[in-house]
């Protein structure tokens, strides 16, 4: 009934949005006599807010088309080099990278929003790396006969895509994938696959969230394992390919989270309206475009987010040393040579500092100088990986690891 609710009430506003949008466009035309006075500026602006906010949202493009490295622009090739039921492998390049330019799989978090929040991200290490990305599927797509999707799973995605990429690959992980990336790590470092990454670089991701709980921690604690089970999950209704699925939907996950900072949501539709009065078109586009991205959400398979709840915010299962893949219980003492690089930011208010760090703790076998910490001073969880100071300070971190650390495994290699 949740998800049947919610579709009445999407047509009613995608109706709604065109609507104010329309009307907006007519109080503000230049043949419109009244359109000069303040009393039509403000009530255009304010349905264009409206309009704005209602108005239906798919699944981005990344749409990187050009980078420039060094002052010199350069053309950027986007190919999917795997394609899963769950999520496909994406890979960006450009012609200006060198032949021994170092390969990086970034695994996006699976959290209701898609890789495409990580545009920024991309962009960023594009600059010296060929970058490739996991691009997860939106459940509610996924037709039920292509089976289930779990954490078990997400791991076997995660190997399979540095199997595809080969050998010196290095990995990424921002937010949520920290627990699947640093497990499937240890799996692979058991088996001595030869295509471990390198280097293992997590973002304020829940390595440990006993470390600093946050408000989003806490609510997953404070509740028993059912309710999440009774009340947040529902059925992808008969007008979806993935009917029938159970999935935690996209909309309930975004409404958590802009009810946590709701403050700060409601100002800066109040900045966007201020904006469109004043006639600062370029401050009320970056507002749009921020909120296009964050507003753009999709479904998690039932069995992969509660088992997230269960293993990750309640048991603590990989850091207790009780995680279990496939039936085999994971080793993360097996990691001896993978260098770990975690990073956390200041302010950040979904991963607490320490949460990500813990990973430097429990890889007791992995040699103290293979092991990075690197704390962002006055940057909250979206500025870890995004904007500037992700650009000009946390990047430059990141790149100086993995280079110093391919010459590394390169001469061990050698030797």
């Amino acid at each position: 009934m949740l998800y049947k609710a919610y579709e009445i009430q999407r047509s009613m506003l995608n109706a709604g949005s065109a609507m104010a949008s329309m009307t907006a466009d007519m109080l503000g035309h230049p043949q419109n006599p009244f359109a000069p006075f303040g009393g039509t500026q403000m009530l255009a602006s304010a349905l264009e807010v409206f309009a704005h906010a209602a108005a239906p949202r798919g699944k981005p493009a990344f749409g990187l088309k050009v980078i420039t490295v060094d002052g010199t622009p350069h053309a950027v090739n986007e190919t999917v080099e795997i394609q899963q039921p769950f999520g496909n492998l994406r890979k960006f390049t450009h012609e200006g990278l060198p032949a021994d330019a170092p390969r990086l799989l970034i695994v996006a978090p699976m959290s209701g929003h898609y890789a495409t929040l990580l545009r920024g991200t991309v962009e960023r290490m594009l600059e010296r790396c060929v970058v490739y990305i996991t691009d997860w599927a939106d459940a509610k797509y996924v037709p039920l006969a292509e089976g289930r999707f779990d954490l078990d799973e997400y791991i076997d995605y995660i190997i399979g895509y540095l199997e595809h990429i080969g050998p010196g690959a290095h990995m990424m992980a921002v937010c949520q994938p920290s627990v699947p990336a640093l497990a499937a790590t240890g799996v692979m470092a058991v088996r001595e696959n030869p295509c471990r990454p390198v280097t293992l670089t997590m973002m304020g991701g829940p390595i440990d969230t006993r470390e600093s709980p946050t408000a989003v921690n806490d609510h997953a604690i404070t509740k028993p394992f059912v309710w999440f089970k009774h009340n947040v999950i529902t059925t992808v209704p008969a007008n979806y390919p993935g009917a029938g699925r159970q999935v935690y939907p996209g909309f309930v996950q975004l409404a958590s989270f802009m009810s946590m900072n709701l403050g700060s949501h409601m100002n800066a539709h109040y900045g966007l309206f201020k904006h469109l009065i004043q006639g600062d078109g370029e401050s009320a586009d970056a507002a749009k475009a921020f909120y296009d991205e964050y507003r753009a959400v999709c479904d998690m398979t039932a069995e992969f987010y509660l088992q997230t709840v269960d293993v990750v915010f309640q048991t603590h299962a990989l850091p207790k040393g009780e995680l279990v893949h496939r039936g085999i219980l994971v080793d993360l003492a097996a990691i001896k040579d993978t260098a770990i690089l975690c990073i956390e930011g200041e302010r950040d208010d979904i991963s607490g500092i320490g949460q990500t760090k813990a990973a430097l703790k429990v890889t007791p076998n992995l040699p103290e100088k293979l092991k990075k910490y690197h704390l962002a001073p006055e940057v909250g969880h979206y500025g870890i990986f995004n904007g500037s100071r992700w650009r000009s300070t946390i990047a430059p971190v990141v790149e100086g690891w993995i280079k110093s650390n391919s010459k590394a495994r390169k001469l061990s290699v050698v030797a």
